[in-house]
């Protein structure tokens, strides 16, 4: 007779989202001269537990990269919203990328948000279902979103 213990399942420290940015995936879509552009998102997200296993707390590190856009074009905000496809939301976790503190000179630009603050709760939704959360980045031509993906969980 063998004695076999109980197994332990080692829960993830850190999560990584992705998401493909396109105008075209804004609500409504942009149709106007930024509507040519796109881009990437990887947001790394480690999360602390207690012993049960839940997530007490979590930051995020935001990895953006956008291309072909036109010259100037200047960044209003980069936030996770709540929403599946087709839909809007307000806003969940914020970058902290700053009005105007990103101007995409040649029309593309890539930038790094570091140890972003996420609720326990949002982190908890975003490790149970990505896809009902969406990245946008916000210019002042398209002060709603310029560019936005569904987030996937990796």
């Amino acid at each position: 007779m063998s004695d076999i213990g109980p197994t332990t399942t080692t829960l993830p420290s850190s999560y990584t989202f992705t998401a493909t940015l396109l105008p075209a995936n804004e609500v409504p879509a942009v149709s106007n001269a930024e509507a040519a552009g796109q881009g990437t998102v990887t947001i790394t997200m480690p999360v602390t537990r207690d012993s049960a296993g839940s997530i007490t707390s979590a930051t995020a590190t935001f990895q953006v990269t956008l291309t072909g856009f036109p010259a100037g074009m200047t960044l209003t905000g980069a936030h996770i919203h709540n929403g599946v496809a087709g839909n809007t939301a307000p806003v969940l976790v914020n970058t902290g990328l700053a009005s105007g503190e990103i101007v995409l000179t040649n029309g593309s630009t890539t930038f790094t948000k570091s140890n972003i603050n996420v609720a326990v709760d949002t982190a908890q939704n975003l490790v149970s279902g990505a896809n009902g959360f969406y990245f946008n980045v916000h210019s002042t031509l398209n002060t709603g979103g310029v560019a936005r993906g569904q987030l996937t969980k990796q």
